[in-house]
């Protein structure tokens, strides 16, 4: 049988459809290539000593930096950011301004805490000591949906606050109960280092280079037997 021109523009089709998938799997790989640049440099920032927090600071310069601070909290100011789950409980983190000079202060996320709806919270129950010194993560902010701003929250402050949160990183002191999957105590659960990974990118390019293939085989395939099928009429002339 005599391939039709449906045949040949149905292969052309098919082909148009695989090198678009080719496209989007050598798009993933790229992603792939960026992530890995982009935790490499992560990773030899996080590597660098604690950057000691003694006044304001641009935010560049404490971007993604490990970051100590010392101070005394601002309680009363506290804040709760929204919207935030653990191994799908629903919580908040507490944010509370620490005070490390007279006029100056860095709003420290000191970790997470369930909450049945994920808005209210007994603020007072996880009151830890006054003065504190943080170990912590400099991060922009707002990180989320329903995350304290700090530049909306100045505005209620009689001191500055930094442009940035230091989120609290586990210490000695409470590594054990942080590890929980719920707040013990009156010490929230704080969140460890981020996971430096590859992500899905290299799964997804996989995936695109075998919907490549399959649609490219699959259309010779089908081709060749439609180029192998005899008409009926030549079977029943041969019979």
């Amino acid at each position: 049988m005599t391939l039709d021109r449906r045949d040949w523009a149905g292969l052309a089709c098919a082909l148009l459809l695989a090198t678009g998938c080719v496209r989007l799997g050598v798009w993933q790989l790229d992603r792939l290539r960026q992530r890995r640049a982009r935790n490499a440099a992560l990773a030899t920032t996080h590597a660098l000593p604690p950057l000691e927090l003694r006044g304001p600071l641009p935010l560049d310069a404490v971007r993604d930096r490990r970051i100590r601070a010392r101070g005394v909290y601002d309680y009363t100011h506290e804040r709760l950011a929204h919207g935030r789950s653990f191994e799908g409980v629903p919580g908040v983190d507490l944010v509370t301004p620490l005070r490390i000079s007279p006029g100056d202060a860095v709003l420290v996320d000191r970790g997470w805490a369930p909450s049945p709806d994920g808005y209210h919270l007994d603020r007072d129950a996880y009151r830890e000591t006054d003065s504190a010194t943080v170990l912590g993560l400099g991060l922009t902010a707002p990180r989320w949906r329903g995350d304290v701003d700090p530049e909306r929250l100045a505005d209620s402050l009689s001191y500055r606050v930094a442009p940035f949160v230091v989120q609290q990183l586990p210490d000695s002191s409470s590594s054990a109960r942080s590890g929980s999957s719920v707040a013990s105590g009156n010490v929230p659960r704080r969140w460890t280092m981020p996971e430096l990974s590859d992500g899905p990118h290299l799964s997804y390019a996989v995936q695109w280079f075998s919907f490549a293939v399959i649609i490219v085989v699959g259309s010779l395939a089908l081709l060749r037997t439609r180029a192998q099928a005899v008409p009926r009429g030549t079977q029943n002339g041969r019979s």
